[in-house]
């Protein structure tokens, strides 16, 4: 597999170091991968058109401030359905040509998450279903592979929630390669997309959760071998929190797990994780809301009544160790069957499924839903 990344007209970044960052990940992703400049408009259109025609299976493109260059994501090809566009400064939404994709807002480090979601959409193209009628209301569906037989069996369902403190740069792509690990584990991988409260406000974010797991009844209804009463919700970091949130809400699914999940979010508040972000996301404080927080924090809902599994990398923030610990106790304490799995990874060990945490993870989910493969 070839994977092109095209810098387009104005950029402002250092070459050289864009190529020090993509390069490695190629090497990870196991392409052949190439950094190319575009001089002007003419010339990023020049490479997207060879790149539809003949060229790389994936591609990922940062067009620049021009306007010119920027018109060129709306243009349909043969290279669109392979293409992401990524703005290294937050842009908000861009209109893209139908099968593209864009992320904006991560910085120089965040071309490493454009390239892996390139990749990840051609190699395992999932199926995108909407749940509603805002563009950040869907869910994408991969499905394991069909055994021999008749009929489709029904699967269990793993049902993966973002983090990224609840901000809209960052979205559903972070658990691509979990969902792409799950379908091969035999699950049908859920990746829900969902409402950032820093756009939308609280009430959108908790409603699309509920939203997005409902709209599994759907999907099964129209024929997709889903079976409902084998569900884990699986959250990361601020994910972990919704995740909890919307087992506790609904009481629907077999298992909810955090991955490295913000699960004391009075304290997280109080500590100023995520430089704010907890506050910024419910809309105030733990003092000016205190309504809104004892119904989205995990520690306030306990006992939730669900079977968790509560996982955290030794080697991520030391805050997210404590607020995990103190509330895998209580959660035990308040009579709740939780598994609390603690080993060494950082923040982002426990969703590479390369890593030991994740294939502990794996494991367990795999061992509570499917239990004649442990």
């Amino acid at each position: 597999m070839r994977v092109l990344v095209v810098v387009g007209p104005g950029v402002v970044a250092d070459l050289a170091l864009l190529r020090e960052i993509v390069e490695p990940e190629f090497r990870v992703l196991g392409v052949a991968g190439q950094l190319a400049p575009a001089a002007d408009p003419d010339r990023l259109r020049e490479l997207l058109t060879g790149a539809g025609r003949e060229g790389p299976s994936a591609v990922v493109a940062l067009p620049g401030p021009e306007p010119a260059a920027r018109r060129l994501t709306r243009e349909p090809g043969p290279h669109a359905a392979r293409t992401v566009w990524y703005d290294l400064a937050r842009t908000g939404p861009l209109a893209v040509a139908p099968g593209s994709a864009h992320l904006s807002g991560r910085g120089v480090a965040g071309l490493v998450w454009a390239v892996r979601h390139a990749v990840h959409r051609v190699r395992h193209p999932p199926r995108r279903i909407g749940y509603g009628d805002d563009p950040d209301q869907w869910a994408e569906l991969r499905m394991p592979d069909r055994a021999p037989g008749p009929a489709p069996v029904p699967v269990p369902v793993a049902v993966l929630v973002h983090g990224g403190f609840w901000r809209s740069i960052w979205g559903a792509d972070l658990l691509d390669a979990l969902a792409i690990d799950l379908a091969r584990r035999g699950f049908a991988a859920w990746n829900l997309e969902y409402r950032r409260p820093d756009q939308h406000g609280w009430a959108a974010t908790t409603a699309d959760l509920a939203g997005g797991l409902a709209a599994l009844a759907t999907v099964a209804g129209d024929g997709a071998p889903l079976d409902l009463d084998r569900v884990a919700v699986i959250g990361h970091s601020a994910g972990g929190q919704l995740a909890l949130r919307v087992a506790a809400d609904t009481g629907r699914v077999a298992l909810a797990v955090s991955l490295a999940g913000v699960l004391d979010l009075v304290e997280a508040e109080r500590r100023w994780i995520g430089t704010g972000a907890v506050a910024a996301a419910l809309g105030g404080t733990a003092a000016e809301l205190p309504e809104t927080y004892r119904g989205a924090d995990p520690l306030a809902r306990l006992p939730l009544g669900v079977p968790q599994l509560v996982v955290q990398g030794r080697d991520d923030d030391l805050d997210l160790i404590d607020l995990n610990r103190r509330y895998a106790r209580a959660a035990r304490a308040a009579g709740d069957e939780v598994t609390h799995l603690e080993q060494p990874g950082d923040h982002f060990a426990v969703i590479d499924p390369g890593s030991e945490i994740w294939h502990a993870t794996a494991t367990a989910i795999t061992s509570r839903l499917v239990p004649d493969q442990r």
